[in-house]
């Protein structure tokens, strides 16, 4: 048997070429062979999606409907929860009194009418006979001023009346616009106060208002939608309802608050949405969208091809059947895709499937093809 005597240098040696063969070898990935992946072919689609913020539903036009006069109620011509019109009639107060007050004002307009076609009359006689020097001066003056006494009672008694009507027309209540008004507050026989008694609350509902609070750093997005001309296959607001189902119609901005909140570093933005079929509320808590002004032609890959390290993000690139390591910057995610926002280009190659398994400058081979690419197409979402 033949002994292999080996020095300590030569041991050395060896071992030093062992490592940098198993180095080199574990950069190009070739340990076991090519490694097997599933490419994706990088594409440019038109990508839609929305920024979501918590909205409340609100009324345009919100009123509490209160007596001008006071009395006891002696009608309710309204059913509660209903949707009344503009100049409908809601409540009647005890008209009696105000009707009196009204017809005897009426007559005291006639009254001083009389007295001013009489106070004319004795005026015009006197001046005839004044002319004739046929009466003493005082008698014309006293004639003249009883005259213009006449005429400001006219005034005083035409300005009991309109106060007389007022009152009367008060004593009556209508619908000050067309909306959906809530339960009464007052039974028939009740006693209200002027001003002070709260009857019942009237707002409408045709369309209704969605508030929402936005970040400072969103307004000019804001205000550029503000100058937009709306089309009716305008889709830039959207709706979520509370069962998380979708508003079938569309919105349009409606108010941009006059000031940010300094505190806050926030504006409220106002929109309005149709509600023919009355399914949206005061009060109700929904989701308002809002186009991302990103929204078009954006690069898009599925979310699984991307690797994070230490809060950045990376592709494998391939290249020549090599793979390359390269950063991303990542738009926002919709479905099992996201938005490249820089770092790929349209018709590069990442690996899809066996990320795990590769490594910067591993050697690859195809072991299958996405087999519905159609999977991995956006078609817009949130």
């Amino acid at each position: 048997m033949n002994i292999i005597k080996l020095n300590t240098s030569n041991l050395v040696l060896i071992l030093v070429l062992l490592m940098t063969s198993c180095r080199n070898q574990s950069k190009s990935g070739n340990l076991g062979g090519p490694v097997p992946i599933i490419p994706y072919t990088v594409q440019s689609e038109n990508v839609v999606y929305y920024d979501t913020y918590p909205g409340t539903a609100v009324a345009p036009d919100e009123v509490q409907l209160r007596s001008e006069v006071s009395g006891f109620v002696t009608g309710i011509y309204f059913k509660e929860g209903s949707r009344v019109t503009k100049g409908m009639k809601l409540y009647e107060i005890d008209r009696r009194k105000y009707q009196a007050a009204f017809e005897e004002a009426k007559a005291s307009v006639d009254i001083a009418n009389a007295n001013l076609l009489k106070a004319q009359r004795d005026a015009d006689r006197y001046k005839n006979l004044d002319k004739q020097n046929a009466i003493a001066q005082q008698t014309l003056d006293d004639a003249l001023t009883s005259l213009e006494n006449a005429r400001l009672q006219v005034k005083s008694a035409k300005a009991s009346l309109l106060n007389a009507e007022t009152d009367f027309n008060y004593s009556l209540i209508i619908a000050p616009f067309t909306g959906s008004i809530g339960f009464s507050l007052v039974k028939p026989g009740a006693f209200v106060t002027a001003g002070q008694t709260l009857l019942n609350t009237i707002s409408s509902d045709n369309p209704i208002a969605i508030d929402f609070i936005l970040d400072e750093k969103s307004l000019p997005y804001m205000l550029t939608l503000q100058t937009v001309k709306k089309t009716l296959q305008d889709s830039t607001f959207r709706l979520s309802l509370p069962d998380n189902s979708e508003y079938k119609y569309n919105g349009e901005l409606s108010i941009i608050d006059r000031a940010i909140d300094p505190q806050t570093g926030t504006i409220k933005i106002r929109t309005v949405f149709p509600n023919p079929e009355m399914s949206l509320r005061p009060g109700m808590n929904c989701r308002i969208k809002v186009l991302n002004k990103d929204s078009g032609m954006e690069v898009n890959i599925p979310a699984k091809a991307i690797v994070e390290q230490m809060g950045e993000y990376f592709v494998y690139l391939i290249e020549n059947n090599v793979v390359k390591q390269k950063r991303v910057s990542l738009g926002p995610n919709h479905g099992e895709m996201v938005v490249v926002k820089s770092g790929l280009s349209p018709g590069e190659t990442i690996v899809l499937e066996g990320i795990q398994k590769v490594r910067e400058g591993s050697t690859v081979v195809v072991s299958g093809a996405v087999k519905n690419e159609k999977a991995y197409q956006s078609k817009g979402t949130d």
